[in-house]
């Protein structure tokens, strides 16, 4: 992931600043502050220490979470009206797939089905298994995550999926992917591991062929009011305890999602607050952690996983102060 240095000062030997040659023939030569170059450095080695936290923590837990929950690592779709049972959550999280794409716009006419997809932050590959046996489509996922590239890999051989589904670990910043190339791009809860949501956004746009749909699905904070310059201290506080546990960056807001996709001149832009559709998600989280299977496992699954679940409680206070805004947004590169 490159970083650009942008401020400079002219480097000079004595008063005679060094030469330049072509167009720049004659102008001093400038190259990063000691400053710049520090800050630089140390932004990029946050980002490695990032990307390097969030591999170790789903390197952890990915085994826990899936038996518990089964293949599908994302919230459930629920009917805010009625109970959640425990038997109810894994199709809930077929049926988060489903209104994703209904939302979107995807086309029912098998026709117009997408031919070339890529799961961004795949998980164990749920989503991609999925949309290879809806579509018939060729899926690609990738994660920062070597333990869930090879369970999703084995579980795309076990059912027989070997040749329609593919993973790899990679960056989603900088996927390996050439240009124009998928049909549908989708990430499901996994913007919000990303600290440069533009190049996030931009990347994703960069591999989707013209007309595709583009699907985030993703954690966000609730937009600013207009009075506001930033959220309030205490938000902040409760935010930078989960980032803590969870491995994030920075938040953003739905807006601001809105916000780059126009920037990049992406059409058909829509967001929707599904945070009522996801309320029973962590409270089952919980019921189901701290159950005898639950907490035998996540004792064997580490320091990192055992953060992670006493950081549920906080999610639940973000929810319910509003704070935390489950949100998807769909937009579709244009033709």
């Amino acid at each position: 992931m490159a970083t650009v240095l942008r401020t400079c000062e002219p480097l000079s030997l004595g008063r005679r600043p060094l030469p330049r040659f072509g167009k720049d023939k004659g102008k001093p030569l400038r190259i990063p502050s000691h400053r710049t170059a520090h800050r630089a450095l140390r932004a990029m080695a946050a980002e490695e220490g990032l990307r390097k936290g969030i591999a170790e923590f789903y390197d952890e837990s990915s085994g826990l979470w899936e038996s518990i929950w089964g293949e599908h690592m994302h919230h459930g779709f629920y009917d805010p009206s009625l109970p959640a049972s425990l038997p109810d959550h894994r199709s809930a999280q077929i049926r988060m797939i489903e209104e994703a794409l209904r939302f979107a716009g995807v086309p029912e006419d098998s026709s117009k089905w997408p031919k070339r997809v890529v799961d961004v932050g795949c998980g164990i590959g749920g989503s991609s298994r999925y949309l290879a046996k809806k579509y018939g489509a060729q899926c690609q996922g990738i994660t920062l995550s070597s333990v869930q590239a090879q369970r999703a890999q084995a579980l795309a051989v076990a059912e027989g999926l070997a040749d329609k589904v593919s993973f790899k670990v990679a960056d989603a910043l900088d996927q390996p992917f050439p240009d124009g190339h998928f049909d549908l791009v989708w990430s499901m809860e996994s913007g919000e591991h990303m600290p440069d949501k533009t190049k996030f956004l931009s990347e994703l746009a960069r591999v989707a062929a013209p007309g595709a749909t583009i699907i985030i699905v993703t954690w966000c904070h609730r937009d600013l009011r207009p009075s506001e310059e930033s959220l309030q201290p205490d938000e902040i506080t409760l935010l930078n305890k989960i980032c803590s546990a969870y491995y994030l960056p920075a938040w953003c807001s739905p807006s601001d999602y809105v916000k780059i996709a126009e920037s990049l001149s992406l059409q058909d832009i829509k967001v929707a607050d599904w945070s009522e559709n996801v309320a029973p998600f962590w409270p089952a989280v919980i019921r189901s952690a701290f159950t005898w299977q639950g907490f035998t496992s996540l004792l064997r699954s580490g320091w990192k996983t055992i953060r992670g679940a006493l950081a549920m409680p906080l999610m639940m206070e973000g929810y319910k102060k509003n704070l935390i805004k489950f949100a998807i947004i769909t937009c579709r590169k244009p033709e």
